[in-house]
């Protein structure tokens, strides 16, 4: 599939991932509808940083994934769809679950009738690295057993197996999307690299951070968005599911001295009781492997870890960016 041209709808797009899925989009030429979650302040997240002569290249439609008539307004006339929306936080999920089960199952399910019903050539399906829970073998590929470790997770595994059952019931041209820990600006401080950058930018000498020892796969966004754009152009990937990962990892505690070592070599990381999951619960290693991705598209990562952190750093830096965080809270 050539994307120029094409009538993309992008859910979430008003979020960290989907705000850059928006400009990779239109640099590819494509048409772009960006699905943003209403409220009363007609706010459009991320996209409001957006110059204006970028945001009027973008069809804005604002509704609720959770509302099936929203949805098939929204469908309606696209070629492609790019589901992101969702609830993202595994903190939020472990007090809040019901809420998390409507948007990320039953949003999903909306988007896969109203695709279906409207003839949408191409459906791509954000899951997360999370439902593999702890690895029981590296690198992680897409045979790897699910595990439920937090109601987050275990909503997303009920989301990717229903994307499964209407492309094996109805051969509804689906593909489940599957990125490792992306990173990059944008980004909430409920991630951890966020979290980092913004102690230390805002002057404190004590980080506080939760479990030091777990691993994880990072992945700048701008190859995040690339492999979604390669996943949509390839026309062999109909039922499958897609890691995103760049085959490798790093501790928790590895990455904060990186980027102590970055920004002030003087601070120190300082465990905060509240920032740790349950023992059960905890993710102690994700390392991905991009085999996959990297044998039946045009994706390879193009940014380092140390790249990536860096742009992500000088991004913080400009003081009207670390304003709109609140460095002094546990954002869950």
């Amino acid at each position: 599939m050539i994307l120029k041209d094409k009538k993309v709808l992008i859910t979430g797009a008003d979020g960290f991932i989907g705000s850059h899925l928006v400009e990779h989009l239109l640099n590819e030429g494509a048409k772009v509808k960006a699905f943003t979650y209403y409220n009363s302040f007609n706010s459009w997240g991320w996209l409001d940083t957006f110059p204006k002569e970028v945001l009027s290249e973008v069809e804005i439609f604002s509704g609720d994934i959770r509302d099936p008539y929203g949805v098939r307004t929204a469908v309606k006339g696209c070629d492609v769809i790019l589901h992101l929306a969702a609830l993202i936080a595994i903190p939020y999920s472990y007090h809040s679950p019901d809420s998390y089960v409507d948007t990320n199952i039953k949003g999903t399910l909306n988007i896969l009738n109203a695709a279906r019903d409207f003839g949408i050539e191409k459906t791509l399906v954000t899951s997360t690295s999370e439902v593999y829970g702890t690895a029981l073998r590296v690198p992680i590929d897409e045979e790897h057993p699910k595990q439920g470790q937090s109601p987050y997770s275990a909503t997303k595994i009920g989301a990717d197996h229903m994307a499964e059952s209407y492309y094996r019931s109805f051969n509804s041209p689906v593909t489940i999307v599957r990125p490792f820990n992306t990173f990059g600006p944008r980004q909430s401080a409920r991630a951890v690299i966020p979290t980092i950058i913004t102690q230390l930018l805002s002057g404190k000498e004590e980080i506080k951070l939760g479990s030091l020892h777990p691993t994880r796969d990072l992945l700048f966004v701008k190859d995040t968005v690339a492999g979604f754009a390669e996943i949509a152009k390839s026309d062999s990937l109909q039922g499958h599911e897609v890691n995103i990962a760049t085959n490798s990892e790093i501790s928790v505690g590895d990455l904060a001295q990186k980027l102590i070592d970055l920004i002030n070599p003087n601070a120190k990381i300082v465990t905060d009781d509240q920032r740790l999951r349950p023992e059960k619960s905890e993710v102690e290693r994700l390392f991905g492997s991009n085999e996959k991705i990297k044998k039946l598209t045009n994706w390879s990562q193009k940014f380092s870890l140390e790249e990536g952190l860096k742009q992500t750093i000088e991004w913080f830096r400009d003081p009207k960016n670390l304003a709109q965080y609140k460095t002094d809270i546990y954002n869950v």
